[in-house]
């Protein structure tokens, strides 16, 4: 997100994007940064801005407490999503569709499982935090469309420990600082404050 949504990165790759889906002629880099960065409440998880998309993960946790612990019916779910969705986000879907049976999460018994999609987010800021750190020269190379060293280093600091750590390790591991939601805190004022 932090890196596809870059003004760094529609530099480099936008002439690409015009060259395979000509309609986008009539934008520029800036055009695609502003669309990618637009923030507005939503009632679908997956259509949300980088903003608000950890408030869908809240209501959902929120609710499958509830549910879990007894104190949230099935019956419930329909009428509590619309409010928390109101509660939360200023809006309201028109349907269960739009609603309370946007997601298959549930009904293939995936519970618990919204929150990993909250600390992803998080993790990936640290994780933006130390690339910069490590790479000097980051947001020139990716203007020049040269990624690889984000590759070498998330292969060097990430992936090459595949599951032997678990999640807060390897983010220490990888950072230098335990997980926090103190830089995803501070990305997000930085680009839209």
């Amino acid at each position: 997100n932090q890196i596809g949504r870059s003004a760094a990165f529609w530099t480099y790759f936008h002439p690409q994007l015009v060259r395979h889906l000509p309609a986008f002629s009539m934008t520029n880099p800036q055009d695609l940064v502003r669309a990618s960065t637009r923030v507005a409440p939503s009632l679908i998880r997956t259509d949300a801005d980088e903003v608000t998309y950890n408030l869908h993960i809240a209501i959902r946790f929120e609710l499958e407490v509830g549910l879990i612990e007894g104190e949230i019916s099935v019956g419930e779910l329909p009428e509590l999503w619309s409010s928390t969705y109101q509660r939360y986000l200023g809006v309201e879907p028109a349907n269960d569709a739009e609603g309370v049976l946007q997601d298959v999460h549930w009904s293939a018994g995936m519970f618990g499982y919204f929150p990993s999609y909250l600390l992803g987010n998080l993790y990936a800021s640290q994780l933006m935090n130390a690339l910069e750190r490590d790479i000097s020269d980051l947001w020139d190379r990716v203007r020049q469309g040269e990624l690889s060293p984000i590759l070498r280093w998330l292969n060097e600091h990430v992936h090459r420990h595949g599951a032997a750590l678990k999640p807060e390790e390897l983010i220490e591991k990888a950072t230098g600082s335990p997980p926090s939601a103190e830089p995803f805190i501070a990305y997000l004022n930085q680009r839209y404050k």
